[in-house]
């Protein structure tokens, strides 16, 4: 599910430190998410954040930096998995949704009627 909403994370450098920052939770799933951060996370490092709640943690499995940030993937613990009653973003689309509705209601205007003038 794509969805928006700030988000503390926080995860343990090398060191043993506890590292904090900001993020954008971009897309959610039963086993996953992923984060936009302005700073890199390393994989396989254990990254946490929680909502009124739950407490959520997951492996980090990519850190890729895009144009206005790094987006971190996150593969949830068992004891993590997400669920809607668990956690609801503030801005949440469900895509499998949206494209039921739309096949429901199918195109205004036929492909085929479309002409060029």
């Amino acid at each position: 599910m794509l969805c928006a909403d700030l988000v503390e994370v926080w995860w343990k450098d090398s060191a043993g430190k506890t590292k904090k920052s900001q993020s954008v939770l971009e897309d959610i799933s039963a086993s996953g998410a992923c984060f936009q951060l302005e700073v890199p996370v390393p994989l396989g490092v254990v990254l946490r954040w929680r909502s009124e709640q739950k407490k959520f943690a997951g492996v980090v499995r990519y850190c890729v930096y895009r144009e206005i940030g790094y987006f971190v993937g996150v593969q949830f613990e068992p004891s993590s998995r997400w669920s809607k009653t668990k956690y609801a973003p503030a801005h949440l689309l469900d895509l499998e949704k949206l494209i039921r509705q739309a096949s429901k209601t199918g195109p205004k205007q036929p492909v085929d009627s479309v002409r060029k003038r």
